[in-house]
């Protein structure tokens, strides 16, 4: 029998989003519910639509309407943004991932925190062997508001021409570079700053800038590294990193390529936070291949479930609850498809929705 106390009350944005989003997100929902029941806490829910399905019903990727239920809120819980319609007709003008880059902007979430925790459970679901996985554990931190995805954008006339530009501020750097380090010190003390400073101006900048920020932090040992080897040396030797605090572009790339690490991009959660709402999400996408299949991994909007209770309501026991509770079910040998392997029992393979009931069997 859990021990009541006083508990706290939030305000939590739902936005399912596009494809996979939908499904998943509802088990997020249903773990931060079953957390307000256990621990004595009051959290209400709205939702609200982004992406394709918010332009389908009003022509926008992001309604004025989920903004300011946004704003209005302690925290998001977000699904997925996205749809083939897009990806096979680059001309479209009005696009869902707009509604994200918008959402970001206006809410000022600067800082993306991705954490690539190992379960021992999974070490098997990866590419990557076993002996070069165990122990690994990063936290990375990518700015959010700059570089090329923000940047201005020119086509040509002729349209055979176009350009991204680059840009970042001092003020951007240093403001997510003081979260990196705060959050070093709370770790290994270690943080590897990505750049490609040998060629870009931008990433020149980003370097001076990171060097200034550490002597700020004289107990965290720095390291700088250039983009193309921090791609090679995740996957050769992951346990070398620790936090890794690095741009828009070059961050997105690597997290999604140290999924591997982890086995799957169904597993791995994420955090967008500034200096007051956060928006928590998973990092797999909208997955339409496999849209109302009822096959997708739950997992991830769980953990970003996790992650909420954590960063944003500061109820760690609680967070540690829910990572526990999807630890026991992978123990136990659950498997969604993505995190299957030669060993996987075919009666413990399960859908989403059956994968979300057990975890949420041993959360109570």
């Amino acid at each position: 029998m859990l021990k009541k106390y006083m508990g706290v009350e939030k305000k939590i944005l739902v936005i399912p989003g596009d494809g996979i989003g939908q499904e998943v997100t509802a088990w997020g929902q249903k773990v931060l519910t079953t957390i307000a029941k256990n621990f004595n806490h009051t959290f209400t829910f709205e939702e609200g639509i982004m992406g394709h399905v918010a332009i389908e019903a009003t022509g926008e990727p992001l309604p004025d309407e989920t903004l300011q239920k946004a704003r209005n809120s302690d925290a998001i819980l977000f699904g997925a943004i996205g749809h083939a319609k897009y990806d096979n007709d680059p001309t479209l003008k009005v696009r869902p991932e707009q509604g994200l880059l918008k959402i970001r902007k206006e809410l000022g979430l600067y800082a993306n925190l991705r954490p690539i925790k190992l379960f021992d459970e999974l070490l098997e679901a990866s590419s990557i062997k076993p002996e070069i996985l165990r122990g690994a554990d990063i936290l990375f931190f990518r700015e959010l508001t700059g570089d090329v995805y923000f940047g201005e954008k020119i086509r040509t006339a002729d349209r055979n021409t176009a350009s991204d530009l680059m840009i970042y501020h001092r003020y951007e750097v240093e403001r997510i570079a003081r979260k990196a380090y705060e959050a070093a010190r709370t770790r290994r003390k270690k943080l590897c700053s990505v750049d490609k400073a040998n060629v870009l101006e931008a990433s020149r900048l980003w370097r001076e800038v990171v060097q200034e920020i550490a002597k700020e932090y004289p107990d965290v040992e720095t390291e700088h590294m250039f983009i193309d080897n921090a791609a090679m040396q995740l996957i050769k030797d992951p346990k070398r990193f620790d936090v890794v605090l690095t741009g828009n572009l070059f961050g997105d790339i690597l997290t999604d390529e140290a999924s591997q690490i982890a086995g799957s991009m169904g597993m791995l959660a994420s955090a967008s936070i500034g200096d007051s709402i956060g928006f928590y999400e998973p990092i797999h996408g909208s997955a339409h291949d496999i849209a109302g299949k009822g096959i997708a991994n739950p997992l991830a909007s769980i953990l970003s479930a996790a992650l909420m209770l954590d960063i944003s309501f500061g109820l760690k026991t609680e967070s540690q609850r829910v990572i526990k509770a999807v630890e026991a079910t992978l123990r136990q040998g659950f498997r969604t498809m993505d995190i299957a392997n030669k060993h996987t029992v075919n009666d413990l393979m399960m859908g989403t929705d059956a994968m979300g009931a057990k975890v949420l069997e041993n959360l109570n």
